[in-house]
């Protein structure tokens, strides 16, 4: 990948990422209190639904930027390996490793800011402190193998479904598309994505909400579906699904239309 790709791929997927996340923040704050083990109106209801978006602003930018700069770069390469027939691969590896380096970024910030959610009472500063304290500094990495096997089989889903509808429009009205379109696209390869990998969702806030020492904050994802499962059925297993879906269904128009928008400007 040449620097002008390189830049433009890290400056239009940071700024596609800071959108979104500050647009639709309390469609995630909703989310997150709906999967928390207390319920929703315990941990903080309709209140305070943008507890912890301190959180989000530091990490939105940087995680986005990797993810996308690791995606481009990694297609980039693999296109040399692969044959046209086999861009659904393609696009699946690159998402998976874009998605690997970003929850590097991803898992700390998205740790302080979902205890802030469900804790609204506290500010954000704080909830990193009692973290740092409590736990140390792999205390911000619990849930970094939830939320990874959550972002690649979402990736899985995702980014194939989003090239392949891009592709199909673009044959149909036999030419480039605007970035609405592919922003539309965006939109319902995410929707899709985002139903489908709920459950894994519902463990990896789980996980990162638990009290240190508990089973769950062990990050046994098997053993948490199975108590939600147990205590709530089905339901549980999809909870916060609406808002989720809602969040990426409307966040992937913007971040995927922003990305392609900024992108083509900086090119």
């Amino acid at each position: 990948m040449e620097r002008q790709d390189y830049i433009a791929s890290l400056v239009a997927g940071g700024c596609a990422g800071m959108c979104v996340d500050l647009i639709l923040f309390p469609l995630d704050t909703m989310k997150t209190r709906l999967q928390s083990q207390q319920g929703f109106y315990k941990a903080g209801g309709f209140r305070g639904i943008y507890a912890g978006v301190p959180s989000a602003a530091v990490g939105s930018f940087p995680n986005a930027a990797a993810f996308f700069v690791t995606y481009e770069g990694t297609k980039s390469l693999l296109g040399g390996y692969f044959s046209t027939n086999m861009a659904p691969v393609t696009h699946m590896l690159a998402a998976s490793f874009g998605e690997i380096v970003a929850c590097l970024i991803r898992v700390p910030t998205e740790v302080v800011k979902q205890r802030t959610q469900a804790s609204p009472s506290l500010h954000t500063h704080h909830v990193l402190l009692t973290t740092l304290r409590e736990e140390g500094f792999w205390g911000l990495y619990r849930g970094f193998s939830s939320t990874v096997l959550r972002e690649i089989p979402f990736s899985l889903v995702q980014f194939p479904l989003w090239e392949y509808l891009k592709t199909v429009w673009w044959r149909r009205q036999g030419g480039r598309l605007d970035s609405w379109q592919a922003a539309v696209c965006g939109a319902l390869a995410g929707g899709v994505a985002a139903f489908v990998t709920t459950p894994l969702d519902v463990a990896k806030t789980r996980i990162m909400l638990a009290k240190p020492g508990t089973a769950t904050a062990s990050g046994n994802i098997p053993l948490v579906l199975y108590d939600v499962w147990k205590c709530r059925g089905v339901y549980g297993l999809f909870a916060g699904s609406i808002p989720r879906m809602t969040f990426i269904t409307v966040g992937g128009f913007i971040f995927l239309g922003a990305y392609e928008k900024v992108r083509r400007m900086l090119l």
